[in-house]
């Protein structure tokens, strides 16, 4: 039988966000509403890992941790509560707790941990291991994202390690499992690993484990997700915001494939792919002095850039549907469809939070919205707050919604070298589609010549080898 992730949690509310985070990361679960009930499956049935709530109608997490931990002390828990505070800690760790979670919680770093905790399941129980398939589906038919798809395919029969850019939200950690479902190390274990959800100080540790007593808190041996990871594929999620420190040994590992763990004497040996993401310039790091140049060579052997929702626009449509039909499946409900408005208005938002924000979305209208097809008066009203404007109005929100988002991150670019392409590509395209592809009519229509926009087109990547222009 295949094993799963049990929730015990009394509050429904709690149980259906797992449920779907944990799903959308390939981790089934089996809820439960007291710890009562899932002790009844004992010992006929047992979890992969386990989240629970402290406090619970009859018994508590804590004491379904301590019949775990006294029959079954290989299966790790994790403890969630809303009322977090020391005794409930220290209490929780002492009857042995793999995690101690306070809400409300990151739904990312919940995830995270479980991975984590299955991790180091597999490292006793090898029948688990490759257990947890998450999804790595793909979907996109715009020509940036054929450009990725081409680049997994070409990389299906190596291990080399991938550098993938792209802005936070738009697939990154995706693209990544897609290269290993997809390459040689498919049979072997998946360990991400998001270097800026761990702290400074622990990132070391986390990486390559530590020995007991090597620090205050090491009260026993832990190996790291190298060790975890071996022969198969280690993902550095955000690996711009790796401390040179850790910087250091990683590129020492990359060139030795060995590693001593934190408080360690002996060399431990590694064969791990690396593949590693970011949404920020490492060439710029490089040059401010916050990423070393010789890991950055050694991590920028394939780069693969992922493109923003906004940059692939005509694929809205097809994830919103993806998404809404998942989420009619997995909770057996009516499937909520998009007006052709609808899609129209969403092709047209800024999408800052790209991919997840258009999936967070279709979370929120499958739940909240009463209608089986969606209209535009139907979205939340953060989204609808232009409707009704004249479009010179919709538009100007649009883009200071967009400028606003651009700013608050760092780019290596001024904000108009970035802007310009992007709204010179959205107006071609446009004079282009009311033209039927007729360039010289749609060069009038723009203000240009017909030679500037055969050569606005090849800067921005539209232009056809060999293509007869009309």
């Amino acid at each position: 039988m295949k094993k799963t992730v049990w929730v015990i949690d009394d509050d429904d509310s709690i149980r259906w966000v797992l449920d779907k985070a944990l799903g959308q990361a390939g981790i089934p679960i089996k809820a439960f509403d007291s710890a009562d009930e899932a002790m009844h499956l004992f010992p006929n049935e047992l979890p992969l890992t386990v989240l629970s709530d402290i406090r619970m109608p009859g018994s508590s997490g804590l004491d379904f941790l301590q019949k775990i931990q006294t029959e079954f002390p290989q299966i790790p828990v994790i403890i969630m509560t809303a009322h977090s505070d020391l005794d409930s800690a220290v209490n929780s760790f002492e009857l042995g707790a793999y995690e101690y979670l306070a809400k409300p919680f990151d739904i990312d770093e919940v995830v995270n941990v479980v991975q984590r905790a299955i991790s180091s399941r597999s490292e006793s129980d090898p029948e688990i291991t490759n257990q947890i398939t998450p999804s790595s589906e793909i979907l996109g038919s715009a020509p940036a994202m054929q450009e990725v798809f081409k680049a997994i395919g070409r990389l299906s029969s190596s291990s080399f390690t991938v550098l993938i850019n792209g802005e936070s939200g738009s697939g990154k950690e995706l693209v990544a499992r897609a290269l290993h479902t997809h390459g040689p190390r498919k049979n072997e274990v998946f360990v991400a690993l998001n270097v800026a959800a761990i702290p400074k100080e622990l990132i070391e540790s986390e990486l390559f484990g530590h020995e007991k007593g090597s620090f205050t808190g090491a009260t026993s041996a832990r190996v790291g997700r190298f060790e975890q990871a071996n022969r198969g594929t280690l993902f550095l999620d955000e690996i711009g915001d790796m401390p040179i420190s850790a910087q250091t040994r990683l590129l020492r590992v990359i060139a030795d494939n060995s590693f001593y763990r934190v408080g360690g004497r002996e060399s431990v040996k590694t064969d791990v792919r690396i593949l590693a993401a970011t949404h920020q310039d490492l060439e710029l790091l490089v040059r401010q002095g916050k990423f070393r140049e010789d890991l950055f060579h050694r991590l920028n052997v394939i780069r693969i850039n992922v493109p923003s929702l906004s940059e692939r626009r005509e694929d809205i449509p097809l994830l919103a549907a993806h998404f809404l039909k998942k989420l009619a499946e997995d909770s057996e409900e009516d499937r909520k469809i998009l007006d052709k408005s609808t899609e129209d208005y969403l092709c047209n938002l800024p999408w800052p939070g790209n991919v997840r924000q258009l999936e967070n979305l279709c979370q929120w209208l499958h739940v909240m919205s009463s209608s089986t097809i969606i209209l535009v008066e139907d979205l939340p009203k953060d989204l609808i707050k232009t409707v009704g404007n004249s479009q010179g109005d919709s538009w100007e929100s649009n883009l200071s919604l967009w400028a606003n988002e651009m700013l608050e991150k760092t780019n290596s670019k001024p904000l108009l070298d970035i802007a310009m392409p992007k709204f010179e590509k959205v107006i071609i395209e446009a004079a282009l589609r009311k033209t039927k592809g007729r360039k010289k009519d749609a060069a009038q229509l723009l203000g240009w010549g017909r030679n500037t926009l055969t050569r606005k087109l090849q800067e921005i990547g539209l232009a056809k080898d060999n293509e007869e222009e009309p």
